[in-house]
């Protein structure tokens, strides 16, 4: 709130006791009694009203002084404050204002600074400018001169030679590319083995790890299965009056059934494990029934067919959950369910499927590949054995025409099912992941079974290869086949022969033989001496 003035403070305390004074003079006033003409002659009580007027009218003076000089002390007493804030005020405003000039007077004096730091380099570049000036008007003398020795000197040097300009930069030209050509082909080739010995020790790691991360289990599947029945007179309910019953059975089912001396056992029999299983089911649950005659077998047949489908959508659906890939076409599903009644080589498709599609997807995740893609990848490599034999071409392509037909779209997964064998020209990664995979899970021990004969003829058939070269003295198959060592003649040939004659019947063996897995072929080249001491 603002301040009040003094002056006009003590005017109004004035202005107050004036009006305090003449309040009090009007209440004395009309406080006497007015002279009645019935009385004039009382003097004493108008005395006694006129002493008491004056004491009011004195009091109230008195009072009105004393306002008077309490207004006045407190006039003085808010100039006085006023006058010290006042004081203040301008102290402060001195104090800031010193202040600013102290700030200015430092920036002037850092701005001097500043001006004289730039007048020292500008001076000191100027210096600079006018030695690289001299400097350059030397460099060019210089040039010069030394164009003109060098001049002089290729004049001299053709005199000498008798060669012109063009020729001398020919031949040397020829030179330089002779020895750089030397050269980078050295250093191409030290790169090549690098890159390559770095190649096999990673693929090695990760091959290795991939093997050791996942090791099914492996059951070799037979073209015979046998049905276990209670007694030796159900034999004769099976075959039937005049062998009605087994041959209506076998007409529903294309199997053979083997009824003989083998007690408690019946035998059926059939290259399609489809109808292999469908005959057993059905046999069982006819012997289990009882009730066995042509019409009955027929409608148990037909019965256990349509379970059949049911159980191979259900094999091909628990195929695609092992696998850990998204669900692809009913059919493509269905498919699936029936390589598990295929074998290669005593092999069970399905099985084989699902454990090269876990081997991709863990060497996918070794290359920071996708692994999803490169398990739907190997779980439908193999898929056109379920139908090749309804289909025109090998199992690569009918597999690829299958899943193109029943909307499989990714690019990676049709170019792995049809090039898988190399039939194609590889240019997927994937299709490398499910070639690797697919030799790993056939070549494994145990995994695919082989007849003694064709074990041997292999053997023999890849030291017969080798024996084919001049340069060769023996061969040996050893490791099941797996590795082929060639002792050469130390006398036929060189280190280097050796390194061209292994690599040759390596070349031969992938041409001429068809085998699982690879084959590693070492050349043995070695002199001994023999004596004898007597």
């Amino acid at each position: 709130m603002d301040q009040i003035d003094p002056l006009v403070a003590g005017l109004l305390i004035a202005v107050a006791a004036l009006l305090s004074m003449g309040g009090t003079y009007f209440v004395v006033r009309r406080s006497m009694p007015k002279p009645t003409p019935e009385l004039p002659f009382r003097t004493e009580d108008n005395r006694e009203s006129v002493n008491r007027g004056n004491e009011l009218i004195e009091q109230s003076r008195r009072d009105a002084e004393q306002i008077v000089r309490e207004a006045e002390l407190k006039a003085r007493d808010e100039a006085f404050r006023r006058r010290e804030e006042v004081t203040r005020e301008i102290e402060a405003a001195r104090a800031e204002i010193r202040e600013l000039e102290r700030r200015a007077e430092k920036r002037e004096d850092a701005a001097e600074q500043k001006q004289k730091e730039l007048a020292r380099k500008e001076k000191h570049v100027e210096s600079l400018k006018e030695k690289v000036a001299d400097r350059r008007e030397l460099l060019e003398k210089k040039a010069k001169h030394l164009d003109e020795v060098i001049e002089q000197e290729t004049r001299k040097l053709h005199e000498i030679t008798g060669l012109s300009r063009d020729t001398a930069e020919k031949m040397l030209l020829d030179r330089l590319e002779r020895e750089l050509s030397t050269e980078l082909a050295t250093k191409i080739r030290q790169h090549e083995e690098r890159l390559k010995q770095h190649s096999e020790a990673k693929g090695r790691e990760v091959l290795a790890t991939v093997i050791q991360r996942w090791a099914a289990e492996f059951t070799a599947s037979a073209t015979v299965s046998t049905v276990d029945i209670p007694s030796d007179d159900m034999k004769g309910r099976i075959i039937g009056r005049e062998g009605r019953n087994i041959r209506t059975f076998e007409k529903a089912t294309g199997v053979d059934v083997i009824v003989d001396d083998t007690p408690g056992v019946v035998i059926v029999s059939a290259f399609d494990n489809v109808r292999r299983e469908t005959a057993r089911l059905a046999l069982t649950k006819l012997i289990q029934d009882g009730r066995i005659h042509p019409s009955r077998i027929e409608e148990v047949v037909a019965e256990t067919q349509v379970e059949m489908e049911k159980h191979i959508t259900e094999l091909g659906k628990q195929a695609v959950l092992d696998a850990d890939v998204a669900m692809p076409h009913e059919k493509l599903v269905y498919l699936l369910g029936r390589l598990r009644f295929r074998t290669s080589y005593s092999q069970n498709v399905l099985a084989h499927s699902v454990e090269v599609a876990h081997l991709c997807g863990l060497m996918a995740g070794e290359l920071g590949l996708n692994p999803g893609l490169a398990r739907r990848c190997g779980l439908l490599h193999d898929v056109g054995k379920a139908a090749d034999h309804e289909m025109e071409g090998g199992h690569p392509k009918v597999g690829a025409e299958l899943a193109k037909r029943y909307g499989e779209t990714s690019k990676e997964v049709l170019h792995a099912i049809v090039g898988h064998h190399d039939d194609v020209t590889i240019d997927n990664i994937y299709t490398v992941l499910v070639s690797a995979a697919d030799a790993i899970s056939a070549s494994r021990p145990g995994a695919r079974r082989e007849t003694l004969e064709k074990y041997v003829k292999r053997l023999e058939d890849l030291e017969a290869v080798a024996c084919g070269f001049p340069e060769v003295e023996h061969a040996y198959a050893i490791q099941a086949g797996r590795e082929l060592r060639v002792i050469a003649n130390a006398h036929k040939t060189s280190d280097a022969d050796a390194i061209r004659v292994c690599r040759s019947i390596a070349r031969a063996i992938e041409e001429q033989l068809d085998y699982p897995g690879e084959i590693k072929v070492t050349v043995i080249r070695e002199t001994r001496s023999v004596d004898t001491a007597k």
